[in-house]
């Protein structure tokens, strides 16, 4: 067995695929229906994780995109149905927004022991067009288990969060984790970040499934995020060029 990936079992049909050898601490979840599976994210692609799929499920599996950065779709090139939000299908398709060697530079940024088969003068970004573009409020359905997207833009324009009222699962992608929350980047947006944390705030959720680090985070974070950018909004910094906000169990860069 791969030994890149680490797999945790979220109930019998829901499986998080880790990468926490990387400093990225990369989150993939793997959901199975009766009639097929859902990958949301592909994470770093230095391994094969379309392996590790394959020993979950014998289901046919689409891969759908919370947002189109280099960490999330780095394994996409190993899955022949792939989705994407209508906001980022160029991204995927035509031009990615940073340049490969600012990639390679974040991939390789602290001491990582890689699979040994990985080798960054080969790595590149995936390019590819998607076989499914997605918009707020389309229903994915597995087979007696359906799927809500969720737009939540801010990280970028086109994040979406995956919804499962059944089981009140909330995949959050980059919009709710422990960790540094990014909103300053050209394409990122504090401003829709916010109203994006407000957002999933209206939803009854059980359970964060967030797109990186611990992977077990209490549903009350949203509304700490939340409680974050209201107090950066008030002091009239929420844009950006304001740097660093720290809230303990998160930050905020914008």
């Amino acid at each position: 067995m791969n030994d890149w990936f680490t797999v945790e079992e979220i109930d019998a049909q829901t499986f998080a695929i880790s990468e926490y050898k990387h400093w990225e601490e990369t989150h993939c979840y793997l959901l199975c229906g009766q009639e097929t599976a859902l990958l949301i994210d592909t994470g770093l692609g230095v391994s094969n994780i379309k392996k590790i799929v394959d020993s979950l499920t014998d289901l046919p599996v689409m891969a759908v995109t919370t947002h189109v950065h280099w960490d999330h779709i780095g394994g996409h090139r190993y899955f022949d149905n792939i989705a994407v939000h209508e906001l980022e299908q160029d991204w995927l398709s035509v031009k990615f927004p940073i340049p490969l060697q600012v990639v390679k530079n974040n991939l390789t940024r602290f001491p990582c022991a890689f699979p040994a088969e990985f080798d960054i003068d080969d790595y590149r970004i995936f390019q590819g067009m998607p076989q499914r573009v997605f918009s707020d409020g389309d229903r994915l359905d597995l087979g007696n288990r359906k799927i809500r997207v969720v737009h939540t833009p801010g990280h970028s324009p086109g994040h979406c969060c995956f919804y499962e009222p059944e089981r009140e699962y909330l995949f959050s992608g980059d919009l709710i984790y422990k960790g540094c929350l990014y909103a300053f980047y050209p394409t990122t947006d504090p401003q829709h970040f916010y109203h994006s944390v407000k957002r999933v705030q209206e939803y009854k959720i059980s359970r964060i499934l967030p797109g990186h680090h611990q992977l077990n985070i209490p549903v009350s974070l949203i509304d700490e995020i939340e409680a974050g950018f209201a107090q950066i909004e008030r002091s009239g910094k929420l844009k950006q060029g304001n740097g660093l906000f720290e809230f303990g169990d998160f930050q905020i860069q914008i």
